[in-house]
C-alpha cells in the first residue's frame, strides 16, 4: 500500500502527486508549482551566505550573554518575521534555555501610533531605537525592497547610538545594505526573498542556540 511518506515530489521537473487537490484547476496548480520552484534561488542565495548567518548567531550569543539586547524591525510581512525572531529569543527555538532580551519595534501599538501620528511614519523605528537601544546592542532590519525610509532612519539612529546593525533584504545592492554593518541580500523575487528571510532567521537561531550551549558547557 502506498502511503503519504512513499510519495516523493520532484519540484524541479513538475512531478508532484496531486493527493489533495484532484479537482484543482490545472492553471492554479501550475501557479503553485511555479511559486515552489521560485523558492530555489532564495535557498541558493542563503547557502552562499551561510558563513555570515553562522557568524551572526555566534555574535548574537556573545552579545546577549553579556547582557545586551536585540532590537528588530520590518514592515508588513517583514514586521511579522521580526516579531518571530524576538519570540524565538524571549521564548526558545529548539531546546530549553534561558530567555534573552529582544524587542520587536512594531509590536507596542500605543508607542507606534503615537510616534507615527506626532513625528511621521518615517520616524517610527528610529525614535524607538533611540529609546531602547544601548551601545553594543544589535538591530536587525528586514526589508525585501531595502528601501523603506523608516528602516533607513532606524539604521542611522542605531549608528549614532553605537548599535550594531544587520539587514536581511531582497536582491542587492540596495540603500539598506549600503548603510548597515552587515547584510544578507536574498537574490530572489520579493515574496520568495521574504520566505528566505524566515529560513535565514531560523538558521541564525540554530547557530545562536548552539553557541549558547557551548558556552554554558564550558562554564560547568
Amino acid at each position: 500500500m502506498t502511503t503519504q511518506t512513499d510519495i516523493q515530489p520532484d519540484i524541479a521537473s513538475g512531478t508532484i502527486p496531486d493527493t489533495a487537490g484532484a479537482t484543482a484547476r490545472e492553471d492554479s496548480r501550475q501557479l503553485v508549482l511555479d511559486h515552489l520552484r521560485a523558492v530555489t534561488p532564495a535557498l541558493e542565495s542563503l547557502a552562499l551566505n551561510a558563513g555570515t548567518l553562522a557568524g551572526w548567531g555566534v555574535e548574537l550569543a556573545d552579545r546577549l550573554l553579556a547582557g545586551q539586547r536585540l532590537l528588530a524591525a520590518g514592515n508588513g510581512g517583514s514586521a511579522a518575521e521580526a516579531q518571530h525572531l524576538t519570540a524565538e529569543l524571549v521564548g526558545r527555538f529548539d531546546g530549553e534555555r534561558e530567555p534573552f532580551s529582544a524587542i520587536s519595534l512594531h509590536a507596542e501599538s500605543s508607542a507606534v501610533t503615537a510616534i507615527a501620528n506626532d513625528y511621521g511614519f518615517d520616524h517610527l523605528y528610529a525614535r524607538q531605537v533611540s529609546a531602547h537601544g544601548r551601545p553594543g546592542d544589535i538591530l536587525v532590519l528586514l526589508s525585501t525592497s531595502g528601501r523603506s525610509p523608516n528602516l533607513l532612519r532606524a539604521a542611522e539612529a542605531a549608528r549614532s547610538a553605537g548599535i550594531t546593525t544587520w539587514a536581511l533584504t531582497g536582491a542587492g545592492p540596495n540603500p539598506l545594505t549600503e548603510c548597515v554593518d552587515d547584510s544578507v541580500a536574498v537574490d530572489a523575487a520579493s515574496a520568495n526573498a521574504q520566505e528566505g528571510h524566515l529560513i535565514a532567521l531560523h538558521a541564525m537561531c540554530r547557530a545562536f542556540d548552539a553557541e549558547v550551549r557551548r558556552r554554558r558547557e564550558e562554564q560547568r
